[in-house]
């Protein structure tokens, strides 16, 4: 096979559409890419306010510094609080949080409360380290 024919290879313009159940059931739709070309910045502190904020960002955007953008530079949280405690804390430990699917007949599904408890014994033994 040619390098030619190699290149050709490497550009994928096919679609392929999400089956409908899945497309309705979808966390995003085409509304909110709709707001987030509407209202870039607007959008993205929309979103900024579901998470919890040890400190709130009172910008969502800092382009003082191009090339350089720092998002919500202001603002600190703590992303594995955010990924998995309040989840639990929400009433949700029994939901499947990770669905690891590996080779035939390796499975795992681990729930937000069972993740909680790994996290915590990884956290707990790095700090021992």
């Amino acid at each position: 096979m040619s390098n030619e024919s190699l290149a050709n290879l490497l550009k994928e313009e096919r679609r392929f559409a999400p089956p409908a159940e899945l497309a309705a059931a979808a966390n995003v739709t085409a509304a909110a890419y709709a707001r987030a070309s509407e209202d870039r910045l607007g959008f993205w502190a929309e979103q900024a306010r579901r998470l919890s904020w040890a400190v709130e960002p009172t910008e969502t955007l800092d382009w003082s510094n191009p090339p350089f953008a720092k998002w919500f530079a202001d603002g600190r949280l703590n992303v594995a609080y955010n990924c998995v405690d309040r989840h639990v804390e929400a009433g949700n430990g029994d939901r499947i949080a990770l669905h690891f699917e590996g080779e035939p007949g390796d499975s795992r599904s681990i729930t937000y409360a069972q993740l909680k408890d790994e996290v915590s014994r990884a956290a707990n033994a790095l700090l021992e380290l």
